[in-house]
């Protein structure tokens, strides 16, 4: 710093800049200004599930990456992405290469998983006999992280969401692909990914519609396909008493 000289104490401690908490991930570097949970907590968990992907090898897709306007509220976006009640309804080409009755949900502390299952024939994982998913079919990998991030995770590579408030009813959906193996682009879950992203789009918007009504008070849970959403809205709730 110039023409500080014959300042006290300086430079002290106080007159760092300020270190921001991160972790690294292969060539992912993931930062919170004020993180509220420990890194193991939410990400951690992932990286452990889907140790046997080698992140030094994923290169980022510019010319695939892109922004979606969604006009409604951000949590009615992730709330969608946290079941798969509707993907039977609103994605059929989806459905014909998920198996819907396999479709199953883990809930961790700051996360959720959701791992799609796919019919056979179709594009699978090679899981090595390390993991616990060993002998699994599946397609897709669907990881939430509390409360705006998705890791949607294929054969193919990794297909990074992250979702932006921009208002009461509009928020942005930023899609990020990581890509490890450009020739499974169009194969198996991981493929077609605009087209679902205009269908979930559809549906969210409608809900927003929905919800606005004076005659909707509240809804209730699927025990069966909801346990997700349920998990976001108890986190919700958490985090804003505090």
């Amino acid at each position: 710093m110039p023409e500080f000289e014959g300042v006290k104490d300086f430079p002290s401690e106080k007159d760092n800049l300020t270190n921001v908490p991160f972790e690294k991930w292969g060539g992912f570097v993931f930062a919170s200004l004020f993180p509220a949970f420990k890194f193991e907590e939410s990400l951690g968990v992932m990286m452990i599930r889907i140790s046997f992907f080698n992140p030094e090898n994923f290169s980022f897709s510019a010319h695939h990456s892109k922004d979606y306007l969604v006009n409604a509220n951000w949590a009615l976006y992730c709330e969608n992405y946290l079941e798969g009640f509707h993907i039977p309804y609103v994605h059929a080409s989806l459905n014909q290469l998920i198996d819907y009755g396999s479709y199953a949900s883990e809930i961790y502390r700051y996360s959720n998983l959701q791992l799609g299952y796919a019919k056979a024939g179709e594009e699978v994982f090679a899981i090595p006999e390390s993991s616990p998913d060993h002998g699994k079919h599946i397609g897709a990998y669907y990881y939430w992280l509390f409360p705006t991030t998705m890791f949607n995770v294929y054969p193919w590579g990794i297909s990074v969401n992250v979702v932006t408030p921009l208002a009461v009813d509009r928020t942005r959906v930023s899609f990020l692909p990581f890509v490890w193996d450009a020739t499974k682009r169009e194969s198996g879950a991981g493929a077609g990914l605009d087209r679902v992203e205009r269908e979930d789009e559809a549906v969210v918007e409608s809900v927003q519609r929905g919800v606005r009504s004076r005659l909707y008070d509240r809804g209730r849970y699927s025990p069966a396909r909801e346990g997700g959403v349920h998990h976001f809205h108890r986190l919700l709730a958490e985090f804003m008493r505090t």
